[in-house]
């Protein structure tokens, strides 16, 4: 366990997400969440798994290449120590859409303990405790929703082009459509990403996100003397979830960069396809 937090020492002294670790398996939570107390969820990071290679070491990817063995394994030791059982989770797979699903009870074990019931879907949520979202990461954004009034979970993966068609705002369209949910009681968390200084776009992807925020274009995007742009998907999708209603109090970031730590994360940008992939989870207890 030392080890283990000797290698996230100095994240856990910054303002972010919550280090945690049990029986050497290590994983983030958002302390707003956690403290609602009726939530279970986290985050992954690189450590603690049993997958060798480029996958070192909790891939928790199927579809990448890995020993499915390691990879149930992986899935294993990450729900013991956050709190969910692999029979518990919902997978998807997920196509860069702005697709959000309702699931429920007969969803459980899609994609992990039998096969997967529904694809082109990036986001889910659902009302039913006990049901554990799951989603996908190795540079794209992490968004996770929680209403502790309505009892209410969503759990959205946003790279550029889920941003760019505003998948946090359709998530909490969804929570408030089918459960009744209000946009100020929402607690959001934007997790592990690829950061502004990391994340190099062309020309074409910048002029859709300066037309997005033409008030506020240069906390979203630079331009670089090579003619291409830094975009950043954290502001970009903070300031989508405040047009959705969220409070910005209730909105917490990450600040953590999957491309800037390769030890810990896993980044598509640093590493291509030689890798596995991170996940983030939420569940109502």
């Amino acid at each position: 366990m030392d080890a283990v937090f000797e290698k996230m020492k100095w994240y856990r002294n910054k303002q972010g997400m919550k280090v945690n670790c049990r029986d050497e398996i290590p994983w983030l939570s958002f302390p707003a969440i956690e403290e609602a107390g009726c939530f279970c969820h986290g985050f992954s990071t690189r450590l603690g798994g049993v997958s060798t290679g480029c996958y070192t070491s909790m891939n928790l990817s199927f579809t990448r290449g890995d020993d499915p063995l390691s990879v149930h394994e992986n899935f294993r030791r990450i729900g013991a120590a956050i709190g969910f059982s692999p029979e518990s989770l919902v997978l998807s797979d997920q196509t860069h859409t702005t697709n959000v699903r309702l699931v429920g009870k007969a969803d459980c074990g899609s994609g992990i303990t039998g096969p997967k019931l529904f694809h082109d879907v990036d986001g889910m949520v659902t009302d039913t405790p006990g049901v554990t979202l799951a989603t996908f990461y190795a540079d794209c954004v992490p968004l996770f929703f929680a209403d502790p009034v309505r009892r209410v979970i969503g759990l959205s993966h946003s790279g550029w082009r889920g941003t760019a068609g505003k998948i946090g705002e359709v998530t909490v369209r969804r929570m408030q459509e089918a459960f009744g949910s209000d946009p100020a009681d929402i607690l959001c968390g934007i997790g592990p990403s690829v950061c502004f200084d990391c994340y190099e776009v062309s020309a074409d992807v910048a002029e859709i996100f300066a037309a997005m925020f033409p008030d506020h274009q240069e906390n979203v995007l630079y331009k670089k003397e090579n003619g291409k742009y830094q975009l950043s998907l954290w502001e970009a999708n903070r300031r989508i979830l405040i047009e959705a209603g969220i409070r910005p109090g209730h909105i917490e970031t990450a600040g953590l960069c999957t491309s800037c730590n390769p030890g810990i994360l896993y980044s598509h940008r640093k590493s291509g396809n030689q890798r596995g992939n991170l996940a983030a989870f939420l569940q109502i207890k």
